[in-house]
């Protein structure tokens, strides 16, 4: 058996793990999946039947990420955690939102113990499928299935950010890494399909409980020579949520397209 930082959704206490499943001290048990992450939501956290990003949302981000559009963002922040976090095999990293685990996997090449949750099935056994050195779960970032100060680094990437949960996870002095779009992302793909494009709203970087290190703006321009992968980065864009029927045939009707890419990371640290 070896401990995890896992923590039971039940009842709070440690997780164990061992071959086939991961129990707490009070019998309670969750099965590790054909793929190897466990599902470590409960209940009443679901606020959906199906949370999360579905199969497809998942497979257009895989697809369109596998082509490197994006490579300048993960190869940055991999840079950042090397400068903050010093080469430790006992340096605990949590990536809360992790979708299909493309930052994730890359970070657990380099990194000590890495750990992935997401609210999405689909994205958690996407990213056990591809990655065998980090630890996956099922799991909500306003509930994270993760033991108190157990955290050396939190990483939030274009997920839904929880202050009292971060807070929670992380070590006394533990560092949070957040990656938001600047202003101007993905700037020329709007003008193409929406009447009247707009900005980015970036918000006040302030956070209680938070020391504010550092900001590094990372931008890049990228060519989409296909009609694929327009409509891959359209699917994993919260716009295809509430893009109408007019919109959505011009971007049908996209064949290529270049457009900036803009991206923010914040760097923090717990006091």
């Amino acid at each position: 058996m070896s401990e995890l930082i896992w923590s039971c959704p039940v009842c709070g206490e440690n997780l164990v793990n061992t071959e086939k499943l991961l129990k707490c001290s009070k019998n309670h048990c969750f099965d590790k999946a054909r793929s190897g992450y466990v599902n470590l939501i409960s209940v009443k956290q679901k606020h959906a039947k199906i949370p999360g990003d579905n199969p497809e949302m998942i497979r257009a981000r895989r697809d369109f990420l596998s082509k490197h559009y994006y490579q300048n963002l993960r190869d940055a922040l991999a840079g950042k955690i090397r400068a903050y976090l010093p080469e430790n095999p006992d340096s605990v990293i949590l990536d809360a939102g992790c979708g299909e685990g493309y930052y994730t996997s890359h970070i657990s090449r380099f990194a000590g113990n890495c750990y992935g949750v997401d609210i999405s099935k689909s994205a958690a056994d996407f990213a056990a499928k591809a990655d065998k050195h980090t630890h996956y779960a099922v799991g909500s970032v306003f509930h994270l299935p993760v033991q108190e100060h157990s955290c050396d680094l939190l990483l939030n990437i274009f997920a839904p950010y929880c202050h009292s949960e971060f807070l929670r996870v992380l070590k006394h002095h533990g560092l949070l890494i957040r990656i938001i779009p600047a202003a101007k992302h993905l700037w020329e793909f709007k003008q193409a399909v929406y009447d009247k494009p707009y900005e980015n709203q970036v918000k006040d970087y302030g956070l209680e409980h938070f020391a504010f290190l550092e900001k590094t703006e990372v931008q890049n321009r990228i060519f989409l020579d296909s009609s694929e992968d327009i409509q891959n980065l359209f699917q994993m864009t919260p716009y295809a949520y509430r893009t109408g029927a007019r919109e959505r045939e011009r971007l049908r009707n996209l064949e290529m397209l270049e457009t900036q890419t803009a991206f923010e990371i914040l760097i923090y640290q717990k006091i």
